[in-house]
Order: structure tokens, then sequence, then C-alpha cells
């Protein structure tokens, strides 16, 4: 079933004990502010600190642990790799994949993640699946053809059991660490035509039941009118999610 997704991707930030204080204010502004949302918080801090910071999180709530990355194999000669089911062995739930500064600075393409997507999922976890156009894509008007592409290349392969386990996240690269973000009418553009090219690929009850979740500079102030749009199920945050009372903030959005 469609859900509500607030996923913090903390990326190659914080120390393990400023991690710990940092989860320690979000549990407990969320826990003490937030009640009767339908919102489920996914936090993703870095590998080392997975099971530290995944200790914190109380259990059987709507708390949820997620990395930020996974290698393709389960295992082998890889120095410096994490494989999914490390991932799964240590209480991760969730996987980013195909960030867009993974695209942009490690060359990872379609094709990769597509073998990405087989890992995690084989390991009973969820990816967080990113697409998304640079500014040039955008201002040449081919928005639409880019993120088509981007699906029907590293998505729409899975079977529709497959299909079922994953999370889309639009992130827009051009407003990605800018301080730039989509009107919550571009979001909601893109999130719709994401809707119906899964509806074209599977159909319509699987365009229902997916959570599209909007990546690109999310903040406290803009979140309750981006999450307010009909497809816009949530948001992947990035620089918000390392401060507690933003984080707490967006959650309360919904």
């Amino acid at each position: 079933m469609r859900k509500n997704i607030v996923a913090g991707n903390w990326k190659m930030n914080t120390t393990l004990q400023d991690g710990q204080a940092l989860i320690s204010e979000i549990v407990n502004m969320v826990q003490d502010e937030v009640t009767g949302s339908q919102v489920e918080v996914v936090v993703c801090p870095p590998f080392p600190f997975l099971t530290t910071i995944g200790k914190q999180l109380p259990e059987g709530g709507r708390f949820h642990l997620g990395a930020q990355n996974c290698h393709q194999k389960e295992s082998g000669a890889f120095t410096g790799e994490v494989s999914a089911k490390m991932l799964q062995s240590v209480g991760a739930e969730y996987v980013i994949l195909g960030h867009s500064e993974r695209r942009q600075y490690f060359g990872e393409d379609d094709e990769l993640l597509s073998q990405k997507l087989k890992a995690v999922l084989a390991a009973g976890l969820k990816p967080i699946f990113c697409v998304g156009e640079s500014l040039e894509t955008r201002e040449a008007d081919d928005t639409f053809n880019f993120i088509s592409k981007q699906l029907q290349d590293g998505l729409f392969h899975l079977s529709n059991e497959e299909f079922d386990q994953v999370v889309i996240a639009y992130e827009p690269i051009w407003a990605i660490g800018t301080g730039k973000t989509a009107t919550s009418a571009q979001a909601q553009e893109v999130h719709a035509f994401i809707r119906e090219q899964i509806a074209r690929a599977y159909d319509a009850e699987a365009a229902e039941n997916t959570t599209i979740l909007y990546g690109g500079s999310a903040n406290a102030q803009n979140a309750r009118e981006l999450f307010g749009q009909p497809d816009v199920d949530g948001g992947l945050i990035g620089g918000a999610s390392l401060k507690s009372r933003d984080f707490t903030e967006i959650i309360k959005s919904f």
C-alpha cells in the first residue's frame, strides 16, 4: 500500500557522537509532537553508524533504518564495499539507490543500478530509487523523456511482485544543495508523470500504490505545500535532516 514517508539522508556527515545526539533529539521530538499521523520516518546514517543509530530507534513504531547505498554483489573481493545482505543483518530496512551524487561522482548508470536493485530485493530490503534531471535537461525541455528512460532502464525490468517493494524519489538535480526548490506545481507535474509511467509499465493499481517522494531541497518552510500535492507522498531530505527541529517540522507537515 502507498505510504507517506519522510526519509533523512545524512550523506557523509556527523561523527558517531553527533549522530547519536541528533537521532536522540529527533526521536524525542517526534514522539512528543507527532500524533495520529500515518507517516513513516526512515533514517539513513553513514555505514559505520547503522548499528548504533538503529539501536536508538524505537521498535515497532514509525521509525525505520535505511542505508545510503550498497554493492550489487552478495560478497567477494570488493574492498571497502558493503552488500545488501550485510545491511539487512544490522537491521536496515531501506536502501537509497541511484542518488544523483552516486550517478554523478561515482559513475553509476542504470545498468549497474538494475543489478543493485536485484541485490537489495533479494536481501528483503526496500529500495528508494532516485530519478531526476539536471538543469541543462530541464532547460532543454527534455525532463519527461529523461526520467522516462531512467525508469525504463533502471526499474521497469522488475516483476510486479518486486516492483511492489520499491519507493521512488524524484530529485531534480538542479534543486539539490543549490537552495533552489521545484515549485509544488513542478513537483506535482513530474510525480504525476512518474505515476502515469508506472501505470503503463505495470497497471493502475501498482501506480496508485507506489510511494513517490520529493527529494530536492525540501525544508520546514515548503514541506507542507509540497506534501499537499496529490502525487507527492513525502520527502527524501538531505541537509534539513541534520537539524532535529527542521526534520521534525517536516515530519509534522503531514
